[in-house]
This record gives C-alpha cells, sequence and structure tokens, in this order.
C-alpha cells in the first residue's frame, strides 16, 4: 500500500501545516544523523523518510495528489486508478504532467528551522560518507560490518466484516515497541496505527507501516504489515466484486410469484418483486448492488440472488387433483 507519511509524522489526515511543521521539527531533531554516531545508517535512513513524509505533506499539490493515490501514485509508479483504491480527483486531474522531485533531507531540514538551528546541525559541504567495502590498512575486512541489516517483516491479520469492506472504516491499533533514544539506550514505547480501510478492499490487500517494529543497534526495524481478512457473514458472500445470496422459497411463491426483502450492507432495505416462475437453482442478477469496486470509485460489481425451492413433503389427494388440474396444458 505504499509509504504512510501521515503515520511516520505521528500526525492524523486533518493535520495543519502548523501541526506537521511540529512534528517534522521534534522528530528531526530526535533522529538527526549527528545525534546518532553509534547508529548513524539507520538513523540517516529515518532522518530521510522523515523529510521526505514533511515535504509532501507540507506542499498542497503534492498532499492532494498523495491523498488520492498514495505513494506510488505521487511519484509517477502508478496509473490514475492507484492501490490505494482511489482514482485522481479533480483537483488533481490536470497535474498528470506533475513530476516528483524528492529534495535533500539536509535542505528540507535548514528550511524548516531556518535560522534557528544550531550550527551542530548544518549540512556540512562535504559530508562524511559511510566506509564502503573494502579493507583498512590492516587487511581487516570492513564495509560488510557497517552495512545495517534489515529486521524480517512483522506480519499480521486484520480481520473485516463484509460491511467494513463495503462501507470503509478506521482501525486502530495499540503496539508496543522498543525505539533507541538519543543517549542509545532502548526503552519502550507505545504507538497506535491507524488503518483506513477503504470501500472494496479485498481479502490479500496488505498495508505496510515501514520500520515500526523494534529498534536494535545496527539493525533496520522492520516493517509492520497487516493482511486483510475477511469475516464471514450471516447473509452474505463474496465472490470477486460480486455479492452472492442463497434464498428457499415455496413451492406457491415460486410458482405464483413473491416479494423478498434484503438488508444491505450499508443498513437499506431492497426489495425484489419476484414475477417471473422460480425454478430451483434459479439465478436473479442485481446490478451494482455488489461490492464497491476499489479501483473504481463509484462503481459496483452485482448482487446475485440464488433460489432454492421448498417442496412439500406430502399431499392430500384433492390437492393433488387441483394441482394436476392447473398445470395440465
Amino acid at each position: 500500500m505504499g509509504v504512510d507519511y501521515y503515520n511516520i509524522l505521528k500526525v492524523n489526515r486533518n493535520a495543519t501545516n502548523e501541526d506537521l511543521r511540529k512534528a517534522y521539527r521534534r522528530l528531526a531533531m530526535l533522529w538527526h544523523p549527528d545525534k546518532h554516531r553509534g547508529d548513524k545508517q539507520i538513523a540517516e535512513a529515518r532522518f530521510k523518510e522523515i523529510s521526505e513524509a514533511y515535504d509532501v505533506l507540507n506542499d498542497p499539490q503534492k498532499r492532494a495528489i498523495y491523498d488520492e493515490n498514495g505513494e506510488e501514485g505521487l511519484k509517477g509508479m502508478a496509473p490514475s486508478s492507484s492501490r490505494r483504491a482511489t482514482s485522481y480527483s479533480a483537483a488533481s486531474r490536470g497535474q498528470n504532467n506533475f513530476q516528483f522531485n524528492a529534495r535533500s533531507a539536509e535542505d528540507i531540514f535548514a528550511e524548516a528551522f531556518q535560522n534557528e538551528i544550531d550550527s551542530e546541525y548544518m549540512p556540512r559541504s562535504k559530508p562524511t560518507r559511510l566506509q564502503t567495502e573494502g579493507t583498512n590498512s590492516q587487511g581487516v575486512n570492513v564495509g560488510a560490518a557497517n552495512k545495517a541489516q534489515k529486521a524480517p517483516a512483522i506480519e499480521r491479520k486484520l480481520a473485516c466484516s463484509l460491511e467494513e469492506l463495503y462501507k470503509g472504516s478506521t482501525r486502530k491499533i495499540k503496539i508496543s515497541r522498543n525505539v533507541i533514544i538519543s543517549n542509545g539506550r532502548s526503552v519502550p514505547q507505545s504507538e497506535v496505527l491507524v488503518i483506513d480501510v477503504k470501500p472494496g478492499w479485498k481479502k490479500g490487500t496488505k498495508i505496510t507501516f515501514p520500520r515500526m517494529g523494534n529498534e536494535e543497534p545496527n539493525m533496520i526495524p522492520a516493517d509492520i504489515v497487516f493482511e486483510i481478512d475477511e469475516k464471514p457473514h450471516a447473509v452474505y458472500m463474496r465472490a470477486g466484486n460480486d455479492l452472492v445470496v442463497h434464498l428457499k422459497i415455496s413451492l406457491g411463491e415460486a410458482l405464483g410469484g413473491t416479494t423478498v426483502k434484503l438488508q444491505t450492507l450499508d443498513d437499506r432495505e431492497l426489495t425484489v418483486q419476484l414475477a417471473n416462475i422460480v425454478s430451483p437453482g434459479y439465478e436473479l442478477l442485481i446490478a451494482k448492488e455488489g461490492m464497491p469496486i476499489a479501483r473504481e470509485p463509484g462503481n459496483k460489481g452485482n448482487l446475485r440472488i440464488k433460489f432454492g425451492v421448498i417442496f412439500p413433503s406430502s399431499l392430500t389427494e384433492e390437492q393433488r387433483t387441483g394441482i394436476k388440474n392447473i398445470l395440465q396444458c
């Protein structure tokens, strides 16, 4: 699902520019590489991530495209129907020629703090590079030891009801993880991860929170990945973008017609008039009463009602004769 810039800055989607600036300044000071001499590579990655999130959300044009299409749409890696289950809005149409240009994290830092930052954090004209693969004067292989490895992703199922996947919902998940503070100590910290479940998401959809696992020296924190799972529903079954319902009606209703009523997943009452003769296995299709189609906002699949006919277990002789007379051709 791409990078969640709002979660990186620990702000909600209604955050103002001032909220973003405060969040960025706090996190940038915490993760500036010059404050993490022992694990500078991890700090540089986190500092760059924080700066990119601020640069995108603080720019109205970038933020509008990101809100509609996620990181993929912003960076031109997806067409108008993005993996965030949305399309370009009216505000972002006409911006199809927009080009995302990532700025230097140090430039963003300097701009955000302007003249307030201490010279300790000012970008150097010739920044020190991490040592590359090779050997030192004693012939010892270096570089490999300096390369931080990333911890394996932590994957969890996120069970959602069909109602949630039909209407959309917001899920808040509290986690506890270890973080490394400025003095190098590891301390426990609680985090609340917010997942905006989009209408039409399917089982198997994955949402990634980058580097939200435990922080450890010389280790890039693991991503936390949630995978959508669907809870069984008492009435409906999902078949792709369609909804399927199995209904049983009596033989008299099958022959003489009837009206059936269904409660939809968005709490409407759907009335279906059966005027034709219904045979066992008959399927009635109602257009656009299925699940929302995530990549086609405003469009839905179909509702398929499959009928079973309940035959009487016994009939009187008089009833048999009457039915024969009625059905004789």
